[in-house]
C-alpha cells in the first residue's frame, strides 16, 4: 500500500494531556488557528467564532470547566474554545467539530500536544453549573453563541504510540447494506 502522509498523521494524533511548561511558538499556534479557519461549513456560514486563551490565569480557572476532564489546561500553553452561533446555522455542532478536528490534527502535524475537551452537554458542577455557562462566566460570549469544545495546546511531555492500520476497527466497516 502506498505511504499516505495525511493518514499518517491521523494515526500519530493522539490526545496529549500533559505537557512540558515550554511556549508554544506563535507560527505554530497561527497555523492550528488557520487549519480551524480552513474548515468548510454547511453554506459557507461559518458560524464558529474562536476564543484563544494564553493568559496563564484563565487557562488555570477553565481547567475548573469540567470536573476532572479539563485539568490539562492548568499545565497548558494554550487553549482554543470554539464557540457556534445557534442563530446563524442549525448544524453549529457539526460545522465546529469540523474545526476542532482540523485544528487538533494541525496541532499534531506541528509536533504540538492538543486534547479536545468536550463542553457541550457537560456540567462544571452536575445539577448546578454547565460548563458552558462556567466558561460564559470568565469569557463573556454572547448567549446565541453556544459552547462545543476546548482545545488544550502545549509542546508534549510524552508522546503515545501510534496507532497502526491493521489495528483499525474495520468490522465496523459495511459495504451496500448493514
Amino acid at each position: 500500500m502506498e505511504k499516505n502522509e495525511l493518514l499518517d498523521i491521523m494515526l500519530e494524533r493522539r490526545s496529549i494531556r500533559e505537557y512540558t511548561g515550554e511556549p508554544i511558538p506563535m507560527e505554530k499556534l497561527n497555523a492550528v488557528i488557520e487549519a480551524g479557519l480552513s474548515a468548510p461549513s454547511s453554506r459557507g456560514r461559518r458560524p464558529w467564532e474562536l476564543i484563544v486563551i494564553r493568559d496563564r490565569q484563565t487557562l488555570i480557572a477553565l481547567s475548573g470547566s469540567r470536573m476532572g476532564s479539563a485539568r490539562m489546561l492548568a499545565g497548558a500553553d494554550a487553549a482554543i474554545v470554539v464557540l457556534g452561533d445557534e442563530d446563524l446555522s442549525d448544524v453549529w455542532v457539526e460545522d465546529c467539530s469540523i474545526v476542532m478536528a482540523h485544528m487538533h490534527l494541525m496541532a499534531d502535524s506541528l509536533g504540538l500536544g492538543s486534547c479536545w475537551i468536550q463542553g457541550r452537554n457537560r456540567d462544571a458542577r452536575p445539577g448546578q453549573l454547565t460548563t458552558e455557562n462556567y466558561i460564559r462566566s470568565f469569557l463573556k460570549f454572547p448567549s446565541n453563541y453556544r459552547l462545543l469544545a476546548m482545545l488544550s495546546l502545549g509542546i508534549p511531555a510524552v508522546q503515545p504510540d501510534a496507532r497502526q492500520v491493521e489495528d483499525l476497527p474495520f468490522d465496523k466497516v459495511h459495504i451496500n447494506r448493514f
